[in-house]
């Protein structure tokens, strides 16, 4: 299976290789990124070689090629997008205004939700019944 994925990948536009190729084309260094950025050069290589695995994930790995886009002179958006194409996983895109929403994130936010107001409800008859025992005692 792990083997699939990784063909899947390499079919793919490669996003780290493209990125590097413009790095050096515009003369800017990896560490002249990680100065600017504040991003390790261990995370930027890592970019290069498509190794997400070293990423931090969701919203920080956009934040890294965003970073890296904007230190490079591309527009730092169609990057975010060109990078989500490439890697669709869910840990990177949950959340992304780039990724297409499906439906199994909006049903998580609802349970997530629901879960959340019947706590919310609880606590407070919880509370509401401290406050009558309180008064009724005295």
């Amino acid at each position: 299976m792990g083997r699939s994925v990784a063909m899947v990948e390499s079919a793919q536009p490669d996003f780290g290789a493209k990125m590097k190729r413009l790095r050096e084309a515009r003369g800017v260094t990896l560490r002249q990124i990680a100065d600017a950025t504040k991003i390790s050069i261990g995370a930027l290589e890592a970019l290069e070689r498509n190794d997400i695995s070293r990423l931090p994930g969701g919203i920080f790995s956009r934040a890294f090629v965003r970073s890296y886009a904007i230190e490079v002179g591309l527009d730092p958006e169609q990057t975010v997008r060109e990078f989500l194409v490439q890697f669709p996983h869910d840990s990177l895109a949950d959340g992304s205004p780039h990724a297409a929403q499906d439906s199994r994130g909006s049903d998580r936010l609802r349970r997530r939700t629901a879960r959340t107001l019947v706590a919310v409800l609880v606590v407070a008859a919880v509370l509401v019944g401290v406050v009558l025992f309180i008064t009724i005692r005295n």
